[in-house]
């Protein structure tokens, strides 16, 4: 049984990613900042729930622990919590970087050694392609001129972090992903978004590669993407 930790995964492409690896005979978990969200989501799916904060050391050693306790290893991590800020200050700048980046580092080096512990481990990070020079200089693409400094910076933050990690965890699988503008509660505001189902599809591919599968890149449905 595949034992897999969803971050920010009681809503959204967190909890439909969660419903598909369900579907797929994952035991998973999921990670919930507000835990009486996280327990009402869990229920509705047959998942396992722990309280996860990602911009708190204690919250994320707990969750941890806990997995280690009842599991003995983790096979996938999926990093899916992320705000978006849409204010321009220092303290949003903050926030979003505590969350989309520094959060990512947190939930990795707690996850480590229970990853490598795993005959086949898989870290996926929902970054974007709003955070790739190619894409934001590129009239083409719509996140030319996209006026979300601090989502794009602390996202481009999010990819490097996963070709280092790739490069310095050979044994373990890193990669991150445009998942494609989807319809949740982030993007409410602007009225734009695909189904979640489409975007956790994407996650789910890279969440099941085999021991063959590529690391430290940044992809799309359509495969691997410039950045």
């Amino acid at each position: 049984m595949t034992v897999t930790l969803i971050t920010g995964a009681n809503k959204g492409i967190g909890y439909e990613t969660a419903k598909q690896l369900l579907e797929l005979g994952h035991t998973v978990y999921l990670g919930a900042r507000d835990a009486e969200r996280g327990a009402k989501a869990a229920a509705e799916l047959g998942a396992h729930v722990v309280q996860l904060d990602v911009t708190d050391d204690a919250s994320v050693t707990s969750a941890l622990a806990t997995i280690d306790a009842a599991e003995g290893r983790l096979d996938v991590l999926v990093h899916n919590a992320g705000i978006l800020e849409t204010t321009l200050d220092s303290s949003a700048a903050l926030r979003s970087f505590d969350t989309n980046a520094v959060g990512i580092v947190r939930v990795t080096e707690a996850a480590l050694p229970l990853l490598r512990k795993s005959s086949n481990a898989n870290v996926v990070t929902i970054s974007s392609s709003a955070g790739s020079f190619w894409a934001v200089t590129n009239p083409e693409r719509p996140e030319h001129g996209l006026p979300l400094a601090l989502y794009a910076a602390s996202k481009s933050a999010a990819t490097m972090l996963t070709v280092q990690y790739a490069q310095a965890q050979p044994g373990i699988k890193f990669n991150a992903l445009e998942p494609g503008t989807t319809a949740t509660d982030m993007t409410a505001g602007f009225g734009i978004g695909r189904p979640v189902e489409q975007s956790a599809r994407v996650v789910v591919r890279l969440a099941t590669l085999d021991a063959s599968g590529p690391t430290g890149t940044l992809q799309d449905e359509a495969g691997t993407l410039p950045w």
